[in-house]
């Protein structure tokens, strides 16, 4: 009776077990194949609970997911034979589930030693016809564009579809940026002195144009000041001419004033004269007229 207990328990056991792998769950992210002795015999299952024989068929199921393969960075010769450290990552899933257990095994790790090695002999080829310059500035979009495209159609014997290559920085190697950078710094202090030369040039410019505009002026203001001073002088020539011609005595007596005025102009001048001397007239004449009442 225990050894039937124990029998009867085994056959329990085996056909839970039995009935617990006859069926397997494939979930809507995943994708999934079914085996049988080791040949396909169903692709691209559907997702939700399924049916398989024991011990006969299996299921094989892989993330159907996108995918970001990371790749360390790499040296790339670029058209003038310049090395360029590429850092970059593709984003890829399984398309088709059939062709890529077919030619990996189902094996993440091969999937993706394989798709390395295609991205970077597409890459290879595609800086190999672009100079630095190309590559770092305004042909890198068209780069990336391209490098997808290929890698998306030589990726699909895999069953991978390439969904994007992107690259994240691309670096000169150190011993060829310490000359870039000594070549960029020469050139823009070339460039500042070139800079600093024409400034000083337009400065010189300016300056020598304001002196000229100076001296044009103070000749003009020159110019006008000698004409105003000849028309004044002529103004007063033609009152004296017209004093002198209609009182005569008046003018005499006017230019005499004018030489009393600037012979005693210091103050403290001393003449010894005749008094006969005419220069003494209008004194004379002074001494002689009578003292007016308020004087007296």
């Amino acid at each position: 009776m225990r050894g039937l207990g124990m029998t009867a328990g085994a056959i329990v056991l085996l056909a839970l077990l039995m009935g617990s792998s006859a069926f397997y769950i494939v979930d809507i992210r995943d994708r999934a194949i079914l085996l049988r002795l080791g040949e396909m015999v169903e692709t691209n299952v559907s997702p939700g609970l399924h049916l398989k024989v024991p011990l006969i068929d299996s299921a094989r199921i892989f993330d159907g997911r996108l995918q970001t393969l990371d790749i360390p960075p790499e040296r790339f010769l670029t058209q003038e034979k310049k090395n360029l450290i590429v850092d970059f990552y593709v984003k890829w899933r399984i398309d088709d589930v059939a062709r890529y257990y077919r030619a990996t095994g189902g094996n993440e790790f091969v999937a993706a030693q394989r798709l390395e090695q295609i991205v970077k002999d597409g890459l290879r080829s595609e800086f190999g016809r672009r100079t630095v310059q190309e590559a770092v500035s305004g042909d890198r979009a068209n780069l990336v564009e391209t490098m997808t495209t290929l890698a998306t159609r030589q990726s699909s014997e895999l069953g991978i579809e390439v969904k994007e290559v992107r690259i994240k920085r691309m670096d000169l190697p150190n011993e060829v940026s310490s000359s870039v950078f000594a070549r960029m710094e020469a050139e823009r202090a070339r460039t500042a002195r070139e800079l600093r030369a024409e400034g000083g040039e337009a400065a010189e410019a300016v300056r020598a144009e304001a002196d000229r505009q100076r001296e044009v002026m103070l000749a003009e203001a020159y110019r006008d000041a000698e004409r105003l001073r000849g028309e004044g002088d002529r103004l007063a020539a033609e009152v004296f001419a017209e004093a002198h011609r209609t009182a005569p005595e008046f003018y005499a007596f006017y230019r005499s004033l004018q030489a009393y005025r600037q012979a005693f102009a210091e103050g403290d001048t001393t003449m010894v004269l005749s008094t006969e001397e005419g220069f003494f007239d209008y004194f004379r004449s002074l001494s002689k007229a009578p003292a007016s009442p308020a004087g007296r």
